[in-house]
């Protein structure tokens, strides 16, 4: 079997390194010297390229004037992205466009995506609860109005936290329960009436928001009502986080070795030394198998596979795509944080230099072993899916 990229996804990777060839992780503040967020807004100039490259739509359909490529390729271009700690919402953007193209109505997506595509909207979700602790999904709660006929419009009540990039995005994606254990997606525009941002600064100095809906009138045309939206939307999210914590850990490493090599102790560099050389070695491995289980979780993303290798009435076939999600966020969020505290290890009190852009990779490093839940959690529900599903 071949495992390589096809050559459309090797070309996401060429295209990707150029654009963000100039960025430099060093040019941005870093969050210990920063008293708010490093930044009022994303990276818009950068936004501009990515447009222009035809990054912004790798996953939506030529119909609306994009590559219509898979999730696999959406990693690809995020990992590059977290080699340089890019300040851009591509996970968020381009996840909210792939499900509202999959699941909502062809008016919506006629209506949204070529924006996308083109740099002209942002796109962000309420991934994280009230909480960040609590299931997304039950932290609103969604309403038909009683004077609007047959569900024309609805009413949103709740709070979502820790939304990324809210305060500069056009829309958020907001997953809200019925009450009748159905769950939609709902498009918010973040001035509308009842919609309130309060302030929240993340791990790795970006500015976020605790979102707050307050009868927020959401008319049906911007509803995504179907029940499998947001839990293939929260995969999605999640994937997309381990490919960012391959991108950061892939770096990291390189820059550990890179020093190790240079930094000289008796007379020869610390990289021949046993115990540096072991240390390296196993971050190696935890990169290996980080890329090997997104890359598995990813492929199952693809819609084009269409079963996503569910179980059947007797319990027979593969685990369900959300056990390899689980089992791929689990070592990112364990590889990343081995990474970078072995990366800071090695690089002595050089590593805790704020001026030194190390630093930053461990505070996003950080931020992406926490967000959609840290190994822990991915654990416990690996395993409740092996419970549910005994392999033969």
């Amino acid at each position: 079997m071949d495992f390589t990229f096809t050559e459309e996804q090797q070309a996401v990777v060429e295209a990707a390194r150029a654009v963000f060839a100039d960025v430099a992780p060093d040019g941005v503040p870093s969050p210990a010297l920063t008293p708010g967020a490093v930044a009022d807004a994303f990276d818009r100039p950068l936004w501009a390229k990515l447009a222009a490259s035809d990054l912004l739509g790798l996953v939506v359909s030529p119909a609306y004037g994009g590559a219509g490529l898979d999730p696999v390729a959406l990693c690809l271009a995020l990992r590059e992205s977290a080699a340089v700690l890019a300040r851009v919402p591509l996970l968020e953007t381009s996840a909210v466009a792939m499900a509202v193209e999959r699941y909502g109505s062809a008016e919506l997506a006629g209506d949204l995506l070529p924006r996308v595509v083109r740099g002209e909207l942002v796109l962000t979700v309420g991934a994280h609860g009230r909480t960040g602790h609590d299931p997304a999904e039950l932290a609103v709660l969604a309403r038909p109005y009683a004077d609007a006929p047959d569900g024309a419009h609805w009413s949103l009540e709740g709070v979502q936290t820790a939304v990324p990039w809210a305060h500069s995005a056009d829309l958020i994606a907001v997953p809200a329960h019925t009450g009748e254990g159905r769950t939609v997606l709902a498009l918010v525009a973040p001035g509308q009436d009842g919609v309130t941002l309060a302030e929240q600064f993340s791990t790795n100095g970006e500015r976020y928001a605790e979102v707050t809906l307050d009868a927020v009138r959401v008319a049906a045309p911007r509803l995504v009502d179907d029940g499998g939206a947001w839990e293939w939307l929260r995969q999605l999210l999640t994937t997309g986080t381990c490919a960012l914590a391959l991108g950061l850990g892939t770096r990291v490493l390189a820059m550990t070795a890179e020093y190790t090599g240079k930094r000289e102790q008796f007379g020869f560099p610390v990289a021949t030394f046993q115990a540096v050389a072991v240390q390296a070695a196993d971050r190696y491995i935890d990169l290996r198998a980080m890329e090997a289980t997104l890359w598995q979780a990813a492929w199952r993303l693809d819609p084009a596979r269409g079963d996503h290798g569910d179980h059947g009435v007797d319990g027979s076939g593969p685990l369900p795509l959300a056990a390899d999600v689980a089992v791929a966020k689990i070592w990112a969020s364990e590889g990343a944080r081995r990474v970078v505290q072995t990366a800071q290890h090695l690089h002595g009190g050089f590593g805790a230099d704020t001026d030194y852009p190390l630093h930053r990779y461990h505070a996003w490093a950080k931020q992406l072993e926490l967000s959609l839940g840290p190994a822990a959690e991915h654990e416990e529900a690996l395993g409740d899916l092996l419970a549910a599903h005994p392999l033969a």
